[in-house]
């Protein structure tokens, strides 16, 4: 009976991290690391939280990347929000009315950025803005430990004699850096499956050496 005892906190235990992943209902913008100078695809997946439609979504740019280039999505406006020079300092897509982000979905929406030349502090913060049918707004630009924190990217020097030609200008270069980085995020799925395979061989491998000692 101990060691049946033993095992179902296990697997309880077990199962727990494979849903942690899963649970967030976070706005999060992927993917979570890249480096600096780089044209880079963003993901920002909005979950819906509540009861009612998510009808706009608002994306600040971490300071130094450069954003011009939005992916359309039918159903959904966007509009540049500029800083004092002109620059795009963030994006809010809005749906069409009577339409939106239903309960229990998630949307995903895409820009392309030019990532800032230098490393800093080594990460992107990204703070996003909810805005629900019922006009109520949940602001995504916490601490990471807090319950309603901003997204974070990592951000690494590249390697010296990387070229990026920085900045989203357009031309045949743009559309080639827009390219490989939409092959690379096609990987972030599938890359992020492999803490849930390591933890469910981590389980296995529990439970029969719990078994054997019997």
């Amino acid at each position: 009976m101990k060691m049946k005892h033993i095992a179902a906190a296990v697997i309880t235990t077990a199962a727990f991290t494979l849903l942690a992943g899963t649970a967030s209902a976070h706005v999060t913008v992927w993917p979570k690391a890249t480096t600096t100078g780089a044209y880079e695809k963003y993901t920002v997946r909005v979950p819906v939280e509540k009861e009612v439609n998510t009808t706009k979504v608002k994306v600040e740019f971490p300071a130094g990347m450069k954003v011009s280039t939005v992916k359309p999505l039918t159903g959904w406006n966007y509009e540049f929000e500029k800083d004092s020079e002109g620059v795009n300092k963030a994006v809010t897509w809005t749906a069409a009315a009577g339409g939106g982000i239903k309960p229990h979905e998630f949307v995903e929406f895409e820009f392309v950025g030019a990532n800032p030349q230098e490393a800093g502090e080594g990460t992107l913060v990204f703070k996003a803005y909810q805005t629900y049918a019922d006009n109520t707004v949940v602001e995504w630009a916490g601490a990471p430990d807090s319950d309603n924190p901003a997204s974070v990217t990592s951000l690494t020097q590249a390697a010296a004699g990387d070229d990026h030609h920085g900045g989203t200008g357009g031309g045949t270069e743009e559309h080639s850096h827009e390219e490989e980085a939409a092959t690379d995020a096609g990987t972030t799925d599938t890359n992020n499956t492999w803490p849930i395979v390591l933890s469910g061989a981590a389980l296995l491998v529990s439970l029969i050496s719990l078994f054997r000692k019997r």
